[in-house]
């Protein structure tokens, strides 16, 4: 839509791009219902094509072009820059519903920090520039050369997953201990270091960092599942619906008579997960477990440890030494 409305196609598709996220607004009972309810039904494919032949009606009814053409292209225009939002989302770890309200496992694919400048900046610049300078012509051209770029850093990140796993698969079953599940996930802001957890038949997880700079094994630490503490709880509708939103990667945790949960699949590691939740006490008498209404522990995602943050990423490109991953798990039963 460039050639023909010039600036205004990228403030329009700048706004039309941040819909899918205005769930965000969307106020729940608890925090553990707010995660899993992010990335929903404003994130499906479905009601996004519904969404934007909405838009291309409500534009042809009012006119918007005055020589009353080009509605087929602004919708295949509108589609894809909805229709994209939720791919890109699905690439991260989070979990998209691209299929609500159908409730497969969320979209999970991980192969990208949920923040990656070697993903972002380049389209970033280049729509800077084409604002100023207009999108048309070697602008535009150049729009799409780094549309191109940007796809094929995605295509290199599906790689460089796929590399992870088997090199820390292969590692486990030379040790006897082929792993029944994985899950994979960049560590910051690029796609050289993984961070791999495995399911392991005995229900333990080992959690290894490799990278491809390494010149070593992975560094690992082991720990337990702990499902048998939530066997007990009630009620455990939350708990369902995170089991389900995260295809099961959770650890349980007792912590002082307290059931803390945590998803694997998103921080820096053990120690370090960006989300956990208390969902239980402890009843004295039965022992039994009593479900509460789930809250953050310990501050939720927005608590950050620098320091470990900083190591992490000095740990992309020395192997040596390597992430103290025992001493970070220590802090999972801290008060």
């Amino acid at each position: 839509m460039g050639a023909r409305y010039g600036r205004k196609a990228l403030v329009a598709g700048a706004a039309l791009g941040t819909l899918p996220d205005l769930d965000v607004l969307i106020r729940y009972s608890d925090p553990l219902t707010g995660m899993i309810s992010h990335r929903g039904f404003s994130h499906s494919l479905f009601v996004l094509t519904g969404v934007s032949l909405l838009l291309t009606w409500l534009a042809k009814r009012f006119r918007l072009h005055k020589d009353g053409q080009g509605y087929g292209r602004l919708l295949l225009t509108i589609w894809l820059i909805l229709f994209t939002h939720p791919l890109l989302d699905a690439f991260t770890s989070y979990g998209t519903q691209l299929w609500w309200p159908l409730r497969p496992t969320p979209a999970s694919w991980s192969s990208i920090f949920i923040i990656d400048p070697f993903y972002t900046l380049p389209l970033l610049l280049g729509v800077i520039v084409a604002f100023f300078a207009g999108p048309r012509g070697r602008v535009s051209k150049s729009l799409g050369v780094l549309l191109l770029i940007g796809a094929g850093y995605l295509g290199a990140s599906l790689w460089a997953k796929d590399w992870a796993e088997q090199r820390v698969h292969a590692w486990l079953k030379e040790q006897g201990r082929p792993p029944v599940a994985m899950f994979s996930v960049p560590q910051p802001f690029n796609i050289v270091l993984w961070r791999v957890v495995a399911r392991m038949e005995d229900g333990n997880y080992i959690e290894a960092v490799t990278g491809m700079l390494d010149d070593r094994e992975p560094e690992f630490v082991e720990f337990a599942s702990n499902t048998d503490l939530a066997e007990t709880l009630h009620p455990r509708e939350a708990l369902d619906g995170l089991r389900w939103f995260t295809g099961d990667w959770l650890r349980y945790d007792d912590i002082d008579g307290k059931l803390v949960v945590s998803d694997l699949r998103m921080g820096i590691g053990s120690g370090h997960y960006s989300f956990r939740f208390l969902i239980g006490e402890r009843d004295p008498v039965s022992g039994a477990w009593r479900g509460v209404t789930p809250e953050y522990w310990r501050g939720g995602p927005g608590e950050r440890d620098m320091a470990a943050l900083k190591t992490t990423l000095a740990r992309i490109w020395r192997s040596s030494p390597p992430l103290p991953l025992a001493m970070w798990d220590k802090r999972m039963t801290l008060p």
